[in-house]
């Protein structure tokens, strides 16, 4: 295999001592050494992949690593993304996690990008480093990734977790996720961490194998996962490997698109088709008289914070066709109108609006007229809505948990 980085000039004493025990490894040495420290990687993501990988990487060595995210530190996101802390919460992901590296090795160059990778943003800042870092939590960022890493002629090291599963795979402009996945699946096919859940411990495993793949592609030690994919299993704690090549009539990358269009197109229904409602009208429809209310979190969440008034029925429980606990009026599903009241409008919540958007379409399957609220209880307590439960003095900050 071919290094990707030249090395850089020699090692002074001190840099020599802090990576005695990496230059002893067999077929690594000064040289490695050398390259590493020359070597800039760009890592979309400081969560749960992106703060165990680049802990990795700076411990390892890499000169001048730099990490895009737009997000900030919240109380949820502390179970697993480890480089960050309690005093940390509600400062931006980047520079917490610049803080961390500088922690580490204070000749380490970190160059935090508060932003979102776009199709606008992502290339001119690529175009200064030598390879690209997926930790996205999200379809349409690993396709631009893939597409802006193919585009730009360098590889990109990719990885996902679910729940107790996670992948992690290398891409070249010659073989990469696009011929891995070459359709993005339905948007309603695809649980997020935030509504499926992750074990904490599966970032760090992942994130090592994302790290350990970035090493050997600036070194030009052992093989990488090039035209291959890993799947580890932390229930079984087996690995398996599936090989994959590009197809002869997979279409050419020749620019990047819109990849949130991209990945939601052929779904059955868009966001755009689900009826929402804003946490201003919200409350204003609960000011002139009455609105009908419906958490779709799980209880804990709710005990933590709720609406007061609002009936909960867990999404998964609706989603397996659980009774409504909500009065229904005349014409909706299965009810039987009871009055007035009966014919509020119904708005369904949960703490962003993820799970609520899918428990409208649920609903109006099943023949109930629903709105989901934009932007959740986070919405409704930041403009000022009542909350109640143990976090509810939380509710302006928008912290208390993370969807």
């Amino acid at each position: 295999m071919i290094a990707l980085v030249e090395p850089g000039p020699e090692l002074p004493p001190e840099r020599i001592l802090r990576y005695s025990r990496q230059l002893m490894l067999p077929g690594f040495g000064e040289s490695a050494q050398r390259r590493l420290s020359a070597a800039r990687v760009l890592v979309i993501g400081a969560g749960g992949l992106g703060s165990a990988l680049i802990p990795a990487l700076a411990g390892s060595g890499v000169g001048t690593i730099g990490v895009i995210d737009d997000d900030v530190v919240e109380l949820s996101n502390l179970h697993r993304q480890l480089s960050h802390g309690v005093d940390d919460i509600g400062r931006s992901k980047v520079g917490s996690l610049a803080d961390t590296v500088r922690d580490i090795d204070p000749g380490i160059l970190v160059r935090p990008y508060r932003e979102r990778a776009t199709a606008e943003t992502l290339p001119g800042i690529l175009a200064e480093y030598d390879l690209l870092v997926d930790g996205s939590d999200n379809f349409p960022t690993r396709y631009l990734a893939d597409d802006a890493a193919r585009l730009a002629g360098k590889p990109l090291v990719w990885g996902s977790i679910l729940r107790f599963q996670g992948q992690a795979g290398v891409a070249t402009p010659e073989v990469g996720f696009r011929d891995l996945f070459p359709v993005p699946p339905a948007p309603d096919e695809v649980l997020s961490c935030e509504l499926g859940g992750v074990l904490a411990s599966l970032c760090t495993a992942i994130g090592s194998f994302m790290a350990t793949e970035v090493v050997k592609l600036i070194t030009g030690i052992g093989e990488p996962l090039v035209g291959r994919v890993l799947f580890y299993d932390a229930l079984t704690a087996r690995t398996r490997e599936i090989a994959f090549e590009r197809a002869e009539d997979a279409p050419t990358v020749s620019e990047l698109v819109d990849y949130e269009l991209f990945c939601g197109a052929g779904a059955s229904d868009s966001v755009a088709d689900v009826p929402s409602l804003s946490a201003a009208e919200l409350l204003r429809l609960q000011r002139e008289g009455g609105v009908r209310l419906l958490d779709v979190r799980e209880p804990h969440e709710t005990l933590l914070r709720g609406i007061p008034g609002a009936a909960a029925l867990p999404l998964g429980a609706l989603e397996g066709g659980s009774p409504i606990p909500v009065p229904l009026g005349e014409g909706e599903g299965e009810g039987e109108g009871e009055g007035e009241a009966d014919r509020d409008p119904l708005v369904v919540f949960c703490e962003k609006d993820p799970r609520s958007r899918r428990a409208v379409r649920v609903l109006r399957e099943r023949g109930i007229d629903a709105h989901y609220l934009a932007g959740g209880i986070r919405a409704y307590a930041a403009v000022g809505g009542e909350t109640e439960g143990a976090g509810a003095v939380d509710a302006p900050s928008g912290r208390t948990e993370s969807e």
